[in-house]
């Protein structure tokens, strides 16, 4: 994929970019071009050399039709998570690291499946509130639309699979030492 100035991106496990720059620089006594993101919800600046954009996940934001896709997954889906925790912490995480947004609603379907018959760990509730704000950022995106609006329609559609969101970590809990 090759990606011009003012693309919007996504980044893996970080969400939805802009493409400030585009870069060329030597390396290993070859010229290299570089794509310089800027994270919108955090300011990161990432350099992400052309050759390795699809291998790190790099990819367009998706298009607005495919919006309909993960939201009907949320409604529709079976939600899959395995019973040991360890387990399904580590294929959550893996699904998390591809950037797919479809991975992404599966995770947070799943987590919010599970924490209807058992309270999540500090990790899956954190985990689970990357994942909202993974897919509430890119569909507004996507939608062109405020990100409360989109909260919405991922509330709705949760809904109708009688999935309710659990509430967000306290201040105290996400305090890490």
């Amino acid at each position: 994929m090759d990606y011009k100035m003012g693309d919007k991106v996504v980044y893996p496990n970080h969400g939805v970019g802009i493409i400030e720059q585009i870069n060329f620089g030597v390396l290993n006594g070859r010229t290299e071009k570089y794509y310089m993101l800027k994270i919108y919800s955090s300011g990161l600046k990432v350099m992400v050399p052309a050759t390795n954009a699809i291998s790190v996940g790099l990819r367009p934001v998706i298009r607005n039709g495919e919006t309909l896709k993960v939201l009907t997954f949320l409604e529709k889906g079976k939600p899959n998570s395995h019973h040991d925790w360890k387990h399904r912490f580590k294929e959550n995480s893996e699904r998390m690291r591809t950037g797919a947004l479809i991975e992404v609603a599966a995770v947070l379907k799943s987590l919010v499946s599970l924490s209807r018959t058992k309270p999540l760990s500090f990790r899956e509730k954190k985990m689970l509130e990357r994942a909202k704000f993974l897919l509430v950022s890119e569909l507004a995106t996507a939608r062109n639309t405020s990100p409360e609006t989109m909260e919405d329609a991922l509330i709705k559609s949760l809904a109708k699979a009688r999935l309710q969101m659990p509430s967000p970590l306290e201040k105290s809990e996400a305090v890490e030492f």
